[in-house]
C-alpha cells in the first residue's frame, strides 16, 4: 500500500460527516480561505477533533489562493495571486476521478491535508485538484484561485466540490453517515446523491419522481450564512446544460431549484432534512426569506485555542486549567485577579501597537484607547460609519484621546467595496493631526489575532438585518476585549449592555439612520469615560466579555448541538 493509500486508509475505518465548504481556513498561511465563512469552517473542524466528532471535510486546493493585498499612499487596493505549494504540508491522494464538464473528461485529484489541534486530534480534509496534465488547460486553471473569475467559473467549481467531492469520497473508501453542506456552494453533492439513489424501476407511476428523494433529504444538513439575496449563487439553466449536460431530468431539478434559474440555495433547502441558520436572528430573516422551510439556528462559535492571545492562554492555563477543552469553564473569569488580566491585555496590546509600526510605520501609544475594525470592505458592513461626522469625532479625541486601527480586503470586483478603502485612507488623511489611525494591509488570519487581542474596544458597524452571525467580536471576548455593535447577528444575543460591551443604536432595523449619532453618543458618554476614568469597572466589562460571551460562543458548543440536533438525530 502507497504512503498516501495508507494515509487516508487511517481515516476509513469509521463512519464520519463529511462536510463540504467552498474556503476552509486551515492555517494563517495557507490562502484556502477568504474570510469569515472559510475561518468559520475552520473552527468547526478544529473543534471537532478536539471533541471527538467524526468528520472528513472536503475543499478545493486553490493554489493560487484568495489574492494579496496591496494598498497604495491613496489607498487603493491592488490585488497579487498567492501561490502556494500543496506539496509543503499535505499528501497527494491516491485516487483520481473524472467529471463531465462543458462536454470534456475533467479528471479530479487532490490532496489529504490533516487539520490537527493542540488537543492532539485531527479531521482529514481533501483539497479538490483539477490542474493534473492529462486536462485541457481551461480545466487546470478551475481550481486554481478562490472566487476567481465570473459565473461560469464559479459554477465549474461548485460542480467539482460537490459532484468532484461525493466521488472522491466514495473512490477512497470513505463511509459516510450524512453530509454537511457549509453554505449552497456544494449544493450540487445533492444530485450526485440523487443520481445515486435513483429508483431501478419501471413501472412509475405519472408524476411519480425517480429519485429517491427522503433518502437524500435524510443524508444532508445545510447551514445558510448569509441574508443578502446577492450572495445566494444561482445559475441560469443554458449554462447548466452547457457546463453539466443533463444533470438530471431538469423538470426535477427545476421543482427543487426554482423554475427559472438554479438557485443553489433552493436546492439545498429542498433536500436537506436539518437546515440552520448562524445565529437566532439570522434564522428569523432566513425564515422570512424562504417561507414554508424549517429554519433553526445555531449560533456561531469560534474556537478558543486558536482564537485567545498567548498572554491570555497563559493566564487561563494558570488559573482555569482545561479551558481550551472545555471552554465553559471560562464562565469562573470573573474571578481573575484584575491586575492578570489588565497585565495580560497589556501585553497583547503591545504585541498589535508592534505590528502597527511594523508594517504601516504609525506609532501607537499604550496608554491611549485602540478602537479596532477589520472586516471584509463592502457598503453593508459600514466600515466608514465611524467617520459620518468628521468634526465630531475629532471633538471627542480631543477630549478624551483614541486611536483606530483598521484592515480588510474589498473583494477584486467589488468597486464599492475598493473605493471604501479609498476613503478611510483619505479620512485618515484629514485626522492624521488629531487622530492616530493606520490601516493594515492584507488582512488574514494572523493580523486578526493580533487585533481582536490587542484592541481595547472592537468596534462592528454593520447594516441590519444583513450581518448573518459575525465572529470577530466572539475573539475578541476570548482576549478580554469589550465589543461596541450595532444590534445584529450574534450580538442581539452576546450583548448584556454595560456587562459584555456596548449596543450601538436600537434593536431596530429602521434605527440604521440613527447609528453614527448613536455611536458617538456611547463612545463620548459611556465608554470613553470609563476607560479614563474607571479602570476597575472596565476590567469587570472586560472579565463580563469572557465569562459570559467567550465561555458560550466557542465552536465546542456549537458542534456539540451539530452533533446532537443536526448528525445524530
Amino acid at each position: 500500500m502507497s504512503e498516501a493509500a495508507a494515509s487516508t486508509e487511517a481515516y476509513t475505518r469509521k463512519s464520519r460527516i463529511a462536510y463540504f465548504s467552498m474556503e476552509i481556513a486551515l492555517e494563517s498561511d495557507i490562502p484556502t480561505y477568504s474570510g469569515g465563512l472559510g475561518v468559520l469552517a475552520g473552527d468547526s473542524l478544529r473543534a471537532a477533533a478536539d471533541i471527538g466528532v467524526p468528520m472528513v471535510a472536503v475543499s478545493l486546493v486553490f493554489r493560487g489562493g484568495h489574492f494579496r493585498q496591496e494598498i497604495d499612499a491613496l489607498g487603493r487596493q491592488t490585488e497579487h495571486d498567492d501561490d502556494w505549494d500543496p506539496a509543503r504540508c499535505a499528501t497527494r491522494l491516491h485516487a483520481t476521478v473524472a467529471l463531465e464538464i462543458e462536454g470534456r473528461l475533467v479528471w479530479v485529484g487532490g490532496w489529504l491535508y490533516v487539520l490537527s489541534t493542540r488537543l492532539d486530534g485531527g479531521v482529514p480534509v481533501l483539497l479538490l485538484d483539477t490542474d493534473l496534465p492529462v486536462n485541457d488547460p481551461r480545466d487546470r486553471a478551475i481550481t486554481h484561485t478562490l472566487y476567481g473569475g465570473g459565473e461560469a467559473d464559479r459554477m465549474k467549481q461548485e460542480i467539482v466540490l460537490g459532484v468532484g467531492g461525493i466521488a472522491m469520497l466514495q473512490a477512497l473508501g470513505f463511509k459516510l453517515m450524512g453530509y454537511h453542506m457549509n453554505e449552497g456552494h456544494s449544493a450540487f453533492l445533492t444530485l450526485a446523491l440523487l443520481r445515486r439513489f435513483a429508483h431501478a424501476r419501471e413501472d412509475l407511476r405519472p408524476g411519480e419522481s425517480p429519485y429517491d428523494l427522503p433518502q437524500v433529504r435524510e443524508l444532508c444538513v445545510f447551514t445558510t450564512h448569509t441574508p443578502v439575496e446577492a450572495a445566494h449563487d444561482k445559475f441560469d439553466y443554458d449554462m447548466v446544460r452547457r457546463l453539466y449536460g443533463d444533470v438530471l431530468d431538469l423538470g426535477t431539478v427545476k421543482l427543487l431549484a426554482g423554475e427559472d434559474r438554479l438557485n443553489m440555495t433552493r436546492l439545498a433547502l429542498n433536500l436537506s432534512d436539518y437546515v440552520n441558520g448562524v445565529a437566532k436572528r439570522h434564522a428569523e430573516v432566513s425564515r422570512q426569506m424562504f417561507p414554508g422551510y424549517a429554519v433553526h439556528a445555531v449560533t456561531n462559535g469560534v474556537h478558543a485555542s486558536t482564537w485567545t492571545s498567548l498572554p491570555f492562554a497563559a493566564l487561563y492555563d494558570q488559573q482555569i486549567p482545561g479551558w481550551c477543552h472545555e471552554p465553559e469553564l471560562l464562565a469562573r473569569a470573573d474571578r481573575l485577579p484584575d491586575e492578570a488580566v489588565w497585565a495580560a491585555h497589556a501585553h497583547a496590546k503591545r504585541m498589535l501597537i508592534d505590528a502597527v509600526r511594523a508594517r504601516s510605520g504609525k506609532r501607537f501609544d499604550p496608554e491611549r484607547p485602540i478602537l479596532g475594525f477589520a472586516r471584509r470592505m463592502t457598503a453593508y458592513k459600514r466600515p466608514d460609519l465611524l467617520f459620518s461626522d468628521l468634526a465630531r469625532l475629532r471633538a471627542l479625541a480631543g477630549e478624551r484621546p483614541f486611536q483606530i486601527v483598521m484592515a480588510g480586503k474589498a473583494h477584486p470586483r467589488d468597486e464599492a467595496g475598493k473605493r471604501l478603502i479609498e476613503m478611510l485612507h483619505a479620512h485618515m488623511r484629514e485626522l492624521e493631526a488629531d487622530i492616530p489611525m493606520a490601516f493594515l494591509p492584507d488582512y488574514d488570519m494572523a493580523l486578526a489575532l493580533l487585533m481582536v487581542s490587542g484592541s481595547d474596544v472592537w468596534l462592528n458597524t454593520p447594516l441590519r438585518p444583513l450581518e448573518a452571525s459575525g465572529t470577530s467580536g466572539m475573539k475578541a471576548a476570548f482576549n478580554g476585549v469589550p465589543q461596541l455593535s450595532v444590534l445584529d447577528g450574534w450580538w442581539v444575543e452576546g450583548c448584556i449592555e454595560g456587562i459584555t460591551g456596548w449596543a450601538i443604536g436600537e434593536d431596530s432595523p429602521t434605527a440604521n439612520g440613527e447609528d453614527a449619532h448613536a455611536l458617538y453618543d456611547k463612545l463620548e458618554q459611556v465608554v470613553l469615560p470609563l476607560w479614563y476614568d474607571n479602570r476597575p469597572a472596565w476590567i469587570a466589562v472586560m472579565k463580563g466579555a469572557i465569562s459570559k460571551n467567550a465561555a458560550y460562543f466557542n465552536s465546542h458548543r456549537m458542534m456539540r448541538r451539530y452533533a446532537t440536533e443536526a448528525y445524530l438525530s
